[in-house]
């Protein structure tokens, strides 16, 4: 017998399928763990796909510097006391740091009334540099973003947010050169922009109003306060470095204690994007574990019923040895019969989890989030011969049985 020989192969099937309910149960331990496998590995990469994109557009290597009231009495100040960031810290910060690449100062006024005609709502205005754009990444729908033009010239022109828009415009209406009035002071809409991240400072992109930061601070009558000092740290540089250096010099500026652990504040979205990466890492290493148990399992059950198998068929397996045939041959027929199970259950459970993977794709997409709950074409590859070699491994026990047995020791059987 050759495998390239079809009556071999038909000769497998009916071997398989004459006792069906051994079939079954023997291919339901391989079918339910390449399930849980793909579907698992399928589900983690949607979930991380949606947890990443609430990510995009936001640069990984920055971090964010606030005021707290301190909590060490210094220098004759008390414990307690507040206090404000301001411009000079910029300044010394940029000067004193050569591993900074971006950094720009924000100002907020949360429960900002704004208004065009008879609509109006409640939102944060928000003063910025044209650089904070490389920190958090801005969509423009409409028009540009705040530029230095505008911040040298402090001019009154504002981005708004896509739920700023839609409250006070028709939708399509190209608001670009209208005029809209923020807490009582009038402003050209400049352009329309979202956000891509999902990430908010100082609250959501889309309902805040952008004005030049200079602008703001004299609007507001804000002086030199500063609310959220913003930067990223130079290719290579790890942000948690660059801590050290940015307290030690605002506390110097503040008069603050050196020791006072709260009274600044550094925001590091490095080390919160890493946690997320660490996270989804170990939420593989878990899948491919229980995957990868669940199949192993699976595959020791198809070898312990492939003995039983070949213990019932001891009488026809020694027939064939009289007439005959050669180990080999009985060998290759046993590991036939357990890979071509193995490779059915395994490849209906991968189609399977597919399939389910498909319908989750489908319903998350529906909701407005685009996800991908699915496998690779190199991982499907690496699955079907993955089980190839189970297959392999689970008959190997089996054949050796098979293999062993004498014509003389089935007659005595019988």
């Amino acid at each position: 017998m050759k495998f390239t020989d079809i009556d071999y192969w038909e000769e497998v099937l009916i071997t398989i399928t004459r006792n069906k309910t051994r079939s079954i149960l023997t291919a339901f331990g391989i079918f339910w763990g390449i399930f849980m496998l793909v579907a698992l590995i399928g589900g983690g990469n949607g979930l991380q796909q949606m947890m990443s994109r609430n990510f995009a557009g936001f640069a990984t290597n920055s971090c964010f510097v606030i005021s707290r009231q301190t909590s060490e009495p210094y220098k004759g100040f008390r414990k307690g006391r507040q206090w404000d960031l301001e411009n000079n810290d910029v300044t010394t910060l940029r000067s004193r740091i050569p591993d900074i690449e971006d950094i720009t100062p924000n100002l907020f006024r949360w429960g900002s009334n704004i208004v065009r005609g008879e609509k109006k709502g409640t939102f944060v205005a928000r003063g910025i540099y044209p650089s904070y754009d490389r920190i958090e990444k801005q969509t423009m729908l409409y028009g540009r973003f705040i530029n230095d033009v505008d911040i040298s010239e402090k001019r009154k022109v504002c981005t708004i947010g896509t739920r700023i828009y839609e409250t006070l415009f028709k939708k399509g209406q190209d608001p670009c050169g209208q005029y809209i009035r923020v807490d009582g002071i009038y402003y050209q809409v400049v352009g329309v922009c979202s956000g891509v991240s999902n990430i908010n400072i100082g609250g959501s992109s889309e309902e805040m109003a952008s004005i030049p930061f200079t602008t703001m601070q004299q609007a507001y009558n804000f002086g030199k306060t500063v609310h959220i000092i913003c930067l990223t740290a130079k290719h290579g540089v790890a942000v948690s470095s660059l801590e050290p250096k940015i307290q030690e010099l605002i506390k110097y500026n503040h008069l603050i204690s050196p020791k006072d652990p709260q009274a600044v504040m550094v925001l590091n979205m490095e080390e919160m994007f890493k946690m997320v990466d660490s996270l989804f890492t170990g939420i593989r290493m878990l899948v491919w574990l229980v995957g990868l148990g669940t199949l192993l399992a699976g595959a020791i059950g198809v070898s312990n019923i492939m003995m039983v198998t070949v213990r019932e068929r001891t009488v026809e397996i020694g027939i064939r040895r009289a007439i005959g045939a050669r180990p080999r041959e009985i060998m290759q027929q046993i590991l036939a019969e357990s890979m071509v199970l193995t490779a059915i259950a395994g490849l209906t459970g991968i189609s399977f989890a597919v399939l389910i993977l498909q319908v989750a794709e489908v319903g998350v997409t529906a909701s407005g989030t685009v996800a991908y709950f699915q496998v690779s074409f190199w991982t499907a590859i690496g699955m079907a011969l993955l089980l190839l070699s189970l297959g392999l491994f689970a008959g190997l026990a089996p054949a050796y049985r098979a293999m062993s047995i004498k014509p003389i020791d089935a007659m005595r059987d019988e």
